[in-house]
């Protein structure tokens, strides 16, 4: 069954998303995003982007905020919902490494990001067709 969120708790994420790119650490891209994540417990944990100099230890928000979760909720976290936001106007899905560990804790979980008209939501599974299981 699909994943449906009501629009005040759509705001909700999206608001937190919003106040976690506030953090972001984006000396080199000046490109600072945000993320929420709700678990099926009903907790929310935030999480915004760390770049580093060597870019490759750079860490999304989406993936520390889920990290976040895991670290207080254990390795049975099971994602519900992700919402992302950046600083910047503009289209902003989570990247190709943030989507396979969303799909990871979260295979039907539902992604709020700005789209090309505004808001958009969709399920995991159609921004990750056939994500990789072990």
């Amino acid at each position: 069954m699909p994943i449906t969120l009501e629009p005040d708790q759509q705001e909700q994420m999206l608001s937190a998303a919003r106040s976690a790119f506030k953090n972001a650490h984006a000396p080199y891209s000046n490109f600072k995003v945000g993320a929420t994540i709700l678990t099926e417990r009903g907790s929310m944990y935030h999480g915004c982007n760390v770049e580093n100099a060597s870019y490759g230890l750079t860490i999304c928000a989406e993936r520390n905020a889920i990290f976040a979760a895991v670290a207080a909720e254990g390795s049975g976290m099971r994602i519900k919902a992700v919402a992302v936001a950046t600083e910047r106007d503009g289209p902003c899905a989570p990247c190709g490494a943030c989507r396979q560990v969303i799909f990871e804790f979260g295979p039907d979980a539902l992604v709020l990001f700005r789209g090309q008209s505004g808001t958009e939501q969709m399920a995991i599974t159609k921004l990750l067709p056939e994500g990789f299981r072990l």
